[in-house]
C-alpha cells in the first residue's frame, strides 16, 4: 500500500494554508520605500512617518514631454550602409543612420511617466510609540500602518478599489478618539513638479480637498479629488489643510481624472464621490472579491512555516548573511503576482518599468515600454501564472502601435510589415532614438509576436489566434520577407543587425564599442520562431496556403548557430565579431530561453553551448550584471535544468538589488560588486516580475504534448507544493511533493483531448491515479510517462519514486 499520508492532493489546498502578508519595521523616507496598492490602473505608495505621511497617486495614464515628427526616409541609405558593413568599416557604418537622423533635424522624445498627486497626511502624537509596523497583504491589496501609543493602537488602513476605481483610507483608534489630523492634496512634490514646467493649484474645503495640475506643452489637465469623512468630532479648513479633531473614524475617498481636471469636472468628482457609501469595510470587501481569486489563482508553498511571519528586514539580513530563506523567495513570488495585478488590468496599459508606481518626473529612462528585455520580463509568468487577463494590455498595447511600426519599417528598410521601436511611451510607436544600438535593432516585433503566440498555446482561444495572433505573426513575416539578403553561401543575411544592448569585440577599429554588426545570434533566433510558428499554425488550421511555401523556404535558408573555442553558443554568427562576456543581455540564449526552440533533448550539443554561454556571464562578468539580468539568468539555468544555480541568481539578487519593501533595483545603489557600479540605482520593477518567472520556471516547464514536473528544483526544496499553474496547450497542473519521503501527488486539468508525455523528477516506482486515466510508460525510460487527457476532465496522480539521485 502506497504511503501517502504527508501529502494531500493539491487540489485542496487551501488559501489559508499560508500568509501572503509582507511588514516592515521601519519607517519609509523616500517613494522609493513605500508599500505600493494599485487597481491596474491607479496606484498609491504609502511612505513617510507616524507625523506626516504621504499617500503617492499614480495614474497609469498620465505621461508628459513626448514630441512626434515625421520619420526622413533613411531606406534611401541602406545599400550605401550594406556597403559598409560588407567591407569592415563598421565605424563609419554604426553613425550612418543616426548621422542621417540628424541631419534630417529629427529631434524628438519619448513621454515621460509622470507622478500625480500627494495626499499628505499631519497628525499630532499623545505619547511614545512601540510596535510600529508597516504591512501589505497581498490577498487584499490593503496596506496598514500600526503602532501603540499610550496603550493604544492606532492605525492607518489604504487599498486601492478594482471595482470602484479609488484610493480608500481608513484612520482608527482602538477605544480611543483618533488624534487631531491635517489634511492637504497637491499636485505631488510641487517645489519639482514647477521645475519641470507644471503649473498646478489647489483647494481644501471642510468636506473635499481638490488638486489639479497641467503640464506648459500639455493640451489637457489632470486633477484629484478627495471627500474627508469623519465619524463623530469636528472639521474646519487651516491653513489649506482640512483639519479633523475628535473623530472615532476618519475615512478618505479619492479619485483621479487624468485627462481632464478643470472645475467642472473636479466638481463632477465630488458630486461622485458624495454619492459614495462610506463604510471602509463595505468597500474593502466589495474590492477584495475582485482581487483575491486573481491573486489566489496560483501559488506556491515551500514551507518555511517558522519564518512566515518575520519581517521583509529580518529575511534580507539573513538573504546579506548567506543563504536567501525559503520565507523570502515565497514572499518574492506573491510579490511579482501581486505587482502585475496590481498594475496591469484588462482595458489599460501595460506595467511599465515601474509598474503604475513613480515618484520621479524624470524617471529612469522614462519609466518607458522597452521592448528589448524588460516589458517581456514583465510578462513572462502572467501566462504560466494563469493571469491571461493580466496580459490584456499587453497586447492592446502593441496592436495601437501597429501602423507607427509599419512607418518605422518603411522609412528605416524600405520594408513591408512591421518594425518596433527598441522603447515607446503611450503617444508614439515610432523610433525615437539615436543611439546606434537603438537605431540597428530589428528583432523587437518578433519577440513580441512570441507573447501573441503564448497566448494561444496556453488559452486555445481560436479567436484570438486567427484575429491578432496570426495578423501580428504575418506583419513580422513580411518585414523579413523583404529584409533579408543572400550572403555567398546563399543564406540569409541579416545586415544591419544588432545583439542587445552588448558590443562585440574583434580585430577592427571600434572593438568593444560597435553597436551595429552583421548576424546577431538573436536575430536569427526570433526570425526562425516568428517563420516556425506561423507556419505550424497555418498548416494545422488550412490557412494562408499560398503564403506557406514561401516562408517556409525562407526558414530553410536561415544560417546555423555557432559555436566559438570556448564551447559557447555565439553571439555573432559572422567572422568579424567575437563574443564579449562583460555584459548583462544575454539576448543570443533567446532559443533556450524565452523560447524553446533549443532542449536537452533536441539539440543536446547546442544546449551544453548555452550552458557554457551563461557560465560565462555569471562569472566573468558579474560586475556587469543587474537586478533584472540576475532574474533573467535565474530563468534560464531553470532552463538549462539547473535549480541550484537558479536559486543562487535569485541569492544573488536579494544582497544586491532589494529594498526593504522588496522592490527590485536596477542595480545595487551600495557598490557591493555584484552589480554594475552607477551613480543612479533607480527602482525597476522588471526583475520583481522575473523573479516570479523563475519560480514558475524552476517547478513546471511545458512545450505543446511535452510537461516536466520540477525540471530545475533546488536541493533544498525537498518538498513543497504549487497550485494552479498552466502549461502550453491548455493545460492546469498542482503539484506537491515530499522527496525525502519519495511520495508526490499530482493534479491535472486539461481544456482539451490530448495525448502529453510528462517527464518526472525522478524514476517512478508506482503510480496511481483517481479515475482510471490511461497512462503509458515512455520509451524514454523510467521517469517519462504517457498520459492520455481528456477534455473537462481532472485527474490526481498518486506517485512513489523508486529513488531520488
Amino acid at each position: 500500500m502506497l504511503n501517502t499520508h504527508r501529502i494531500r492532493p493539491a487540489q485542496q489546498a487551501d488559501r489559508h494554508d499560508r500568509s501572503h502578508r509582507m511588514s516592515v519595521a521601519q519607517p519609509a523616507v523616500r517613494w522609493q520605500d513605500a508599500l505600493p496598492s494599485g487597481n491596474g490602473t491607479l496606484g498609491a505608495l504609502v511612505y513617510g512617518n507616524i507625523e506626516e505621511d504621504t499617500v503617492l497617486i499614480n495614474h497609469e495614464a498620465l505621461w508628459y514631454g513626448g514630441t512626434t515628427k515625421e520619420l526622413p526616409n533613411l531606406s534611401l541609405h541602406l545599400k550605401e550602409l550594406r556597403e559598409l558593413l560588407a567591407a569592415g568599416k563598421y565605424t563609419e557604418a554604426n553613425q550612418l543612420y543616426p548621422n542621417k537622423l540628424k541631419e534630417a533635424g529629427y529631434q524628438t522624445s519619448t513621454a515621460k511617466f509622470q507622478p500625480g498627486f500627494d495626499l499628505k497626511l499631519f497628525s499630532e502624537m499623545e505619547g511614545a510609540f512601540r510596535h510600529y509596523r508597516r504591512s501589505l497583504d497581498m490577498e487584499t491589496g490593503e496596506i496598514s500602518v500600526t503602532w501603540t501609543e499610550s496603550g493604544i493602537q492606532r492605525s492607518k488602513r489604504l487599498f486601492v478599489s478594482r471595482t470602484d476605481d479609488m484610493a480608500i483610507m481608513q484612520i482608527r483608534s482602538q477605544g480611543a478618539p483618533v488624534p487631531k489630523h491635517a489634511f492637504q492634496l497637491t499636485i505631488h512634490d510641487p517645489a519639482q513638479a514647477e521645475r519641470h514646467d507644471f503649473s498646478f493649484g489647489s483647494e481644501a474645503g471642510e468636506d473635499y480637498l481638490t488638486a489639479w495640475g497641467k503640464h506648459g506643452d500639455g493640451l489637457t489637465s489632470f486633477c484629484a479629488v478627495a471627500r474627508i469623512i469623519c465619524r463623530g468630532g469636528k472639521k474646519q479648513v487651516l491653513d489649506h489643510r482640512t483639519v479633523v479633531e475628535g473623530a472615532e473614524e476618519i475615512v478618505v475617498l479619492l479619485v483621479v481624472s487624468a485627462k481632464e481636471g478643470d472645475a467642472a469636472v473636479r466638481e463632477r468628482l465630488k458630486q461622485q464621490l458624495a454619492g459614495y457609501d462610506h463604510e471602509y469595510t463595505t468597500l474593502l470587501e466589495r474590492h477584495v472579491r475582485e482581487h483575491r481569486p486573481l491573486f489566489l489563482r496560483a501559488g506556491l508553498d515551500l514551507e518555511p512555516n517558522e519564518q512566515r511571519d518575520a519581517s521583509n528586514e529580518q529575511l534580507l539580513l539573513e538573504a546579506y548573511d548567506g543563504d536567501a530563506p525559503d520565507a523570502l523567495i515565497e514572499r518574492m513570488y506573491d510579490y511579482g503576482r501581486y505587482l502585475l495585478i496590481s498594475s496591469s488590468r484588462p482595458g489599460g496599459l501595460p506595467a511599465n518599468l515601474q509598474g503604475i508606481w513613480n515618484g520621479d518626473y524624470l524617471p529612469a529612462w522614462s519609466s518607458a515600454f522597452f521592448n528589448n528585455e524588460n516589458i517581456q520580463m514583465n510578462y513572462w509568468q502572467a501566462l504560466p501564472g494563469n493571469l491571461p487577463e493580466a496580459a490584456a494590455p499587453f497586447y492592446d498595447f502593441f496592436d495601437s502601435l501597429l501602423p507607427d511600426m509599419r512607418k518605422n519599417a518603411q522609412a528605416f528598410y524600405g520594408c513591408r510589415g512591421i518594425l518596433s521601436p527598441l522603447f515607446a511611451s503611450p503617444e508614439s510607436g515610432l523610433k525615437k532614438n539615436l543611439q546606434p544600438h537603438v537605431v540597428y535593432w530589428t528583432a523587437g516585433a518578433g519577440w513580441l509576436a512570441q507573447h501573441y503566440f503564448d497566448y494561444w498555446l496556453y488559452t486555445g482561444d481560436e479567436s484570438f489566434l486567427k484575429q491578432r495572433t496570426i495578423p501580428f505573426l504575418k506583419e513580422c513575416a513580411a518585414f523579413y520577407e523583404d529584409f533579408l539578403i543572400e550572403d555567398e553561401n546563399g543564406k540569409w543575411l541579416f545586415s544591419p543587425s544588432n545583439s542587445p544592448e552588448n558590443r562585440a569585440n574583434g580585430p577592427f577599429e571600434g572593438s568593444g564599442k560597435i553597436s551595429v554588426c552583421v548576424n546577431a545570434t538573436m536575430d536569427v533566433a526570433v526570425a526562425k520562431e516568428v517563420l516556425s510558428n506561423l507556419c505550424q499554425v497555418c498548416s494545422e488550421f488550412g490557412l494562408e496556403s499560398e503564403s506557406l511555401q514561401k516562408w517556409q523556404s525562407l526558414l530553410e535558408r536561415l544560417p546555423d548557430y555557432q559555436v566559438n573555442g570556448e564551447g559557447a553558443i555565439q553571439e555573432w554568427m559572422h567572422p568579424d565579431f567575437e563574443d564579449n562576456y562583460h555584459h548583462r543581455h544575454l539576448s543570443h540564449l533567446y532559443p533556450l530561453f524565452p523560447g524553446f526552440e533549443i532542449t536537452k533533448e533536441t539539440h543536446p550539443d547546442l544546449f551544453e553551448a548555452c550552458r557554457v554561454a551563461v557560465d560565462k556571464r555569471l562569472v566573468i562578468g558579474l560586475s556587469q550584471q543587474t537586478g533584472w539580468s540576475l532574474a533573467h539568468m535565474a530563468n534560464i539555468y531553470a532552463r538549462l535544468g539547473d535549480g541550484d544555480r537558479a536559486l543562487e541568481c535569485l541569492e544573488l539578487l536579494s544582497r544586491s538589488c532589494l529594498g526593504d519593501n522588496l522592490f527590485t533595483y536596477h542595480n545595487d545603489w551600495r557598490r557591493q560588486g555584484i552589480t554594475m557600479s552607477a551613480r543612479r540605482a533607480p527602482f525597476q520593477i522588471d526583475a520583481n516580475f522575473g523573479w516570479t518567472a523563475s519560480i514558475q520556471e524552476m517547478l513546471l516547464f511545458s512545450a505543446v504534448g511535452r510537461i516536466k514536473l520540477l525540471p530545475a528544483l533546488p536541493k533544498r526544496w525537498a518538498s513543497g507544493q504549487f497550485r494552479q499553474f498552466r502549461c502550453r496547450g491548455g493545460i492546469t497542473v498542482s503539484m506537491q511533493w515530499d522527496l525525502q519521503e519519495r511520495h508526490a501527488v499530482v493534479t491535472l486539468a486539461s481544456d482539451r483531448q490530448q495525448e502529453v508525455e510528462i517527464q518526472f523528477p525522478a524514476a517512478l516506482e508506482r503510480i496511481e491515479t483517481d479515475n482510471n486515466a490511461k497512462i503509458a510508460i515512455s520509451e524514454k525510460g523510467p521517469r517519462y510517462r504517457i498520459a492520455e487527457l481528456k477534455a473537462g476532465l481532472t485527474t490526481v496522480w498518486t506517485v512513489s519514486f523508486s529513488s531520488i539521485s
